[in-house]
């Protein structure tokens, strides 16, 4: 039976969080700062968390396959918590999130080259508890 909202993901799913908020923001080579083009995307995700109250998040900082396996997991922590402060800073609780680095380990292209880089150069917001149907 389909859904009786007209097919779109609940309010306060993880769903609804991923196709209407956003849950990945991108990095330069070799930065860990938020680039402005990110801000809208953490805005966004600072008022969703704000509405649901009882979620909690896992920021996942990732790197492309350049460099050292322990450079790029430093690398990753920076990003993540970079996401973080950019979160607590617009009203999120520090509780509600958590941090961890994959590094190069999790790249989502597997391909060489500046396109698959820069698709590897983010962080992950990752809801762990709390939406909807969870």
């Amino acid at each position: 039976q389909p859904p009786s909202n007209g097919g779109r993901p609940a309010p306060g799913s993880v769903q609804d969080f991923v196709i209407n908020v956003g849950d990945r923001v991108y990095f330069d080579f070799d930065s860990y700062q938020v680039r402005s083009d990110a801000q809208p995307i953490l805005d966004q995700q600072s008022a969703w968390l704000s509405r649901y109250p009882a979620v909690k998040v896992r920021i996942e900082g990732n790197c492309d396959e350049r460099g050292t396996r322990e450079y790029n997991l430093a690398l990753g922590a920076r990003r993540a918590n970079s996401v973080r402060e950019y979160l607590t800073a617009h009203g999120v609780s520090a509780a509600r999130i958590e941090t961890m680095s994959y590094g190069k380990e999790r790249p989502i292209d597997g391909g060489s080259g500046e396109d698959a880089y820069a698709k590897n150069r983010n962080a992950h917001t990752a809801i762990t508890e709390g939406a909807k149907g969870q």
